[in-house]
């Protein structure tokens, strides 16, 4: 039997350690219990929240509805030649699977170590990182169908992945609740090495012939080395896209700042690094009230402690109108903004 909680506080329950408060809550440890939960009307229609690792959410208020969290475990692997499926459910933690692949050598995901959150949001955001996003291992993901009670898979294709974006967040939002994804990786690596530091740290290190294990521990030293840890100080990641813009824009901007961080994007655009704009606005470690940016990364927004929700988004928006007012650029929050 479902317990359904009643005025919840919500602070360990997201990275930015805002504390706001749910007016229900469940926990979801199978997905038979989805079933159960959504065929009672007064969940089906009201207001609900889907609640993985909170590391991608800004609470700005207390949430009104039903805050469901999603705590389906256990990962699968099959082997087929060259390739390895793997299947995780949605609830368990995303670097816990990067650690499972990367361990036995299943390549694919090395890339996107240490991101924080759950394996059942990495779809829903696309989420990537040093040149890789989880489209190019994605398989597939199975969700459960909030109207009719009934679980669907989807692939790649139904998906519609974009830059940080997929059909979960946009025509599907709030419809479906992913309750595994699968990925195909292989036993056969295709290291990319191209992005950020990646090939600086392996040569600093005297690696010339690196392995899975190699560019997983780089790529985790990197980010430690640029990005706060939510168990010390509260934050969400990056809270901001990389823009991306048309060949014409950038070369404006690259006339006026001739040292602007930049990499080749889809189409012939070019994709701007947020951290360096908002760093060009004289943002990086600033600190405001109760938040602030880190000082190692300006790109990452941080709760010094006792921040609310609104107060980073204010801040946030400070930035965004500080970096349109320079560069003619509008940033665009990479995280959630739940009200």
């Amino acid at each position: 039997m479902l317990q359904i909680q009643e005025n919840v506080s919500l602070k360990n329950f997201n990275t930015f350690g805002v504390d706001a408060s749910a007016r229900y809550f469940v926990e979801i440890s199978h997905p038979d219990e989805l079933t159960e939960l959504f065929l009672d009307p007064q969940w089906k229609t009201g207001k609900t929240l889907i609640l993985g690792g909170g590391s991608n959410m800004l609470l700005v208020d207390d949430f009104d509805g039903l805050v469901i969290r999603i705590n389906i475990r256990g990962i699968e692997h099959r082997i087929s030649h060259n390739d390895v499926f793997v299947e995780a459910g949605a609830g368990e933690v995303w670097n816990d699977l990067v650690n499972y692949c990367v361990v036995r050598g299943y390549a694919g995901l090395e890339n996107l170590s240490l991101i924080p959150g759950s394996v059942g949001a990495s779809p829903v955001q696309n989420i990537g990182a040093y040149g890789v996003e989880l489209q190019e291992v994605f398989h597939t993901c199975r969700a459960f169908d909030v109207a009719t009670c009934t679980f669907k898979t989807f692939n790649k294709e139904d998906c519609r992945f974009g830059y940080r974006d997929s059909i979960f967040k946009n025509e599907l939002k709030d419809k479906y609740i992913i309750t595994s994804v699968k990925f195909t990786l292989s036993l056969i690596p295709k290291l990319n090495l191209s992005y950020g530091a990646i090939e600086q740290e392996l040569a600093n290190r005297g690696i010339s012939a690196p392995t899975v294990q190699d560019v997983s521990k780089v790529v985790a030293h990197i980010r430690v080395s640029k990005l706060p840890d939510p168990s010390t100080i509260g934050n969400a990641g990056s809270f901001f896209k990389n823009p991306v813009i048309s060949p014409e824009q950038f070369n404006t901007i690259q006339s006026a700042f001739p040292g602007v961080v930049h990499y080749p994007a889809a189409n012939g655009n070019v994709k701007l690094a947020a951290g360096w704009l908002i760093e060009q606005c004289g943002w990086k470690g600033k600190v405001v009230g109760h938040t602030g940016t880190w000082k190692n990364q300006a790109l990452v927004l941080v709760n010094h402690g006792g921040a609310t929700g609104r107060e980073v988004y204010q801040f946030s928006s400070e930035i965004v109108d500080s970096v349109y007012a320079k560069f003619g650029v509008t940033l665009h929050r990479e995280v959630n903004i739940i009200s």
